[in-house]
């Protein structure tokens, strides 16, 4: 059984078609790694699914956990329990970073896990000002594990990210899905994460579809030899 089913999905964000006619399917207990060059819409898949405003889904279906959320509102989808980390955080003057954790986490645990992170000096900042890109992603990915999410997009969790701090959100990730059951989709471009996510299933996007699956290390292989166009003409491609 699927955790997450989509079907046929088209999207259109300021009349443009960015998602076009996408199937996918995310099964339990797993890490699912999105490749695609710049533009091809791996971004904007994660926000449709999060139920974005500015994405509009012009037809097809997102099912998640067996309920349809295609037209669900953001808050809705997370209570079902899906949370987006996003590729470039917000700087938020005048909102503390624990007053964030706070929101996020409904045990109050925050800042035994926020040390776990080295983000316990941080607590009295404003979220995400002048922190390094390290920070930043650590506050991210701390934010959204507080959320106990059944489902954890990551949009390149390797962007801008020193090499401790990958190893380090690795490990968190790959520990937070085994230890409860859950799934996650991470996009990622040059492939750095892999060294420390215990992946096995990769999809390419190009043009808005997903044009081919298979393993991540051979995809990735194949994308560094090849390029994204060589995809194209794997023997799993996918067909129309």
């Amino acid at each position: 059984m699927s955790l997450l089913k989509i079907n046929n999905l088209s999207v259109k964000v300021n009349e443009k078609k960015i998602i076009n006619d996408l199937n996918l399917k995310i099964n339990p207990n797993e890490i699912t790694v999105l490749f695609g060059p710049n533009g091809s819409g791996k971004t904007s898949l994660l926000k449709s699914i999060i139920g974005l405003p500015n994405y509009k889904k012009i037809s097809g279906k997102i099912i998640f956990n067996n309920k349809e959320i295609t037209n669900k509102k953001p808050n809705e989808i997370q209570k079902e329990g899906i949370a987006l980390a996003f590729q470039n955080p917000p700087e938020i003057k005048g909102v503390k970073l624990k007053e964030i954790l706070k929101i996020c986490s409904e045990k109050k645990e925050f800042q035994e896990v926020a040390k776990e992170f080295k983000l316990n000096n941080f607590l009295e900042r404003d979220l995400n000002l002048n922190f390094s890109g390290g920070e930043k992603k650590r506050a991210e990915i701390l934010q959204l594990l507080l959320m106990k999410p059944k489902l954890l997009l990551i949009d390149e969790p390797d962007s801008g990210v020193d090499v401790e701090s990958m190893r380090f959100l690795g490990k968190k990730i790959n520990e937070y899905v085994k230890e409860n059951k859950t799934s996650a989709i991470i996009i990622t471009h040059q492939g750095e994460i892999l060294k420390y996510l215990k992946a096995r299933k990769g999809f390419v996007m190009l043009n808005g579809r997903i044009i081919c699956h298979g393993n991540v290390k051979k995809i990735l292989k194949d994308i560094k030899k090849k390029g994204y166009e060589g995809c194209v003409n794997c023997k799993n491609v996918i067909k129309e």
